[in-house]
């Protein structure tokens, strides 16, 4: 099972949070971040957020990172979208 939580904070506050699971066994875990990512997005009301390079570093040594203002298009009424890998099947 592959497990995703996902955080929007504000003044050091959790905002909105929400817990997106996948058990597929064919998906590549990018393709299941991805996903996730997707229906995190669309539960928020949110545009995808930009991968720059320091997100895919900190998420590869991690699992885990920050989307801040600079990551939307459009504008955001928090912080920051925390992502972060909290199960992960091999």
């Amino acid at each position: 099972m592959f497990r995703l939580w996902a955080k929007t904070i504000k003044n050091n506050r959790i905002i909105k949070d929400i817990v997106v699971e996948n058990d597929s066994r064919e998906m590549s875990r990018t393709k299941k971040v991805f996903d996730a990512i997707d229906k995190i997005c669309y539960d928020f009301d949110l545009s995808k957020p930009i991968w720059l390079d320091n997100n895919i570093e900190e998420f590869k040594k991690m699992d885990k990172t920050r989307f801040y203002d600079g990551n939307f298009i459009d504008s955001i009424d928090f912080d920051y979208l925390e992502i972060y890998v909290i199960e992960e099947d091999y």
